[in-house]
């Protein structure tokens, strides 16, 4: 509760932070008439003292009301509302990318150490994590759309219109637990009750996905949580380029356009939506590790 409430400040705060009068910077050529301005200010409240405008903007927030959009005239939560299912679309699909790729190339690499295989994962890592979203997202267009033509470019609906932004979105992020994956599989697999699983004449693969996995994702399941942040913030680019209607780009839309009122929600419920998954991922260790759960 304290970060959530230190997250409505921030938001709150980012309108009057921003150098100028709000209300001119959204009427731009208009506000030349003071008595717009003025009606303006009063609209969204902007002639009351500070704390009382936080105090009618957090109770707002409470009761689900953002306020209205300046250009759209109609309510910001309704706004982000119908443009969520399309942003979590991306999101989630790009995360469980980042979660098939990265263990499948962290365990891999870990198993074959000092080989051709772990060479070549870690090379595929790097490149993810060297790569810009929005650079890689050009290139697989020109690849798959405009040379091959087997995927359409832009636009959302459908599977085929889903597989390059979600794999753009997720395989930088695949690339850090890939690499994390390998640290930690390497450092469990050197524990006494690995050795012993093996004495005993168990399979390797019952060893590794059974009693090593396990316990090497916990700091993955940590990642996890802050790579579903930063999947979130990286939809704001991915649907800019792959022109995906989405909070991203309403955000984006929103900022190019002067509309605070819809720039305040879109960042404000990002920042919620990255603050309660890592609130549960934190309850997640007790379900990975029993220890934690008796302590």
């Amino acid at each position: 509760m304290p970060v959530l409430l230190g997250i409505s400040i921030a938001v709150f705060l980012m309108m009057h932070l921003v150098p100028g009068d709000p209300a001119k910077m959204m009427l731009g050529e208009l506000a030349v008439n003071k008595d717009v301005v003025d009606n303006l200010r009063h609209q969204l409240g902007l002639d009351d003292p500070v704390p009382v405008q936080y105090w009618r903007f957090l109770t707002g927030v409470l009761h689900g009301d953002l306020g209205r959009s300046i250009l759209e005239n109609q309510p910001v939560a309704r706004m982000i509302w119908e443009a969520l299912p399309s942003t979590l679309e991306l999101t989630l699909s790009g995360l469980g990318i980042a979660v098939l790729l990265g263990v499948i190339l962290g365990i891999t690499a870990a198993v074959r150490q000092h080989t051709w295989v772990d060479n070549a994962s870690m090379v595929l890592a790097l490149w993810g994590v060297s790569m810009p979203t929005f650079w890689m997202g050009l290139l697989l267009i020109f690849l798959f759309s405009l040379k091959l033509g087997w995927l359409p470019a832009t636009g959302q609906g459908g599977f085929a219109r889903l597989i390059m932004p979600a794999f753009t979105l997720g395989y930088v992020a695949a690339a850090v637990i890939a690499r994390l994956v390998r640290s930690s599989m390497l450092e469990v697999l050197r524990q006494d009750y690995v050795r012993t699983a093996r004495a005993k004449g168990l399979a390797d693969r019952l060893v590794i996905y059974r009693h090593a996995l396990k316990n090497a994702l916990i700091p993955v399941v940590t990642v996890l949580g802050l790579q579903f942040g930063a999947l979130l913030g990286g939809a704001v680019i991915i649907e800019t380029v792959f022109s995906r209607p989405g909070v991203g780009r309403l955000a984006v839309t929103s900022i190019l356009s002067k509309d605070f009122q819809v720039t305040q929600g879109t960042v404000l419920m990002s920042a919620v939506f990255y603050t309660l998954v890592n609130m549960i991922v934190d309850f997640s260790y007790a379900l990975l590790d029993p220890r934690i759960r008796y302590d």
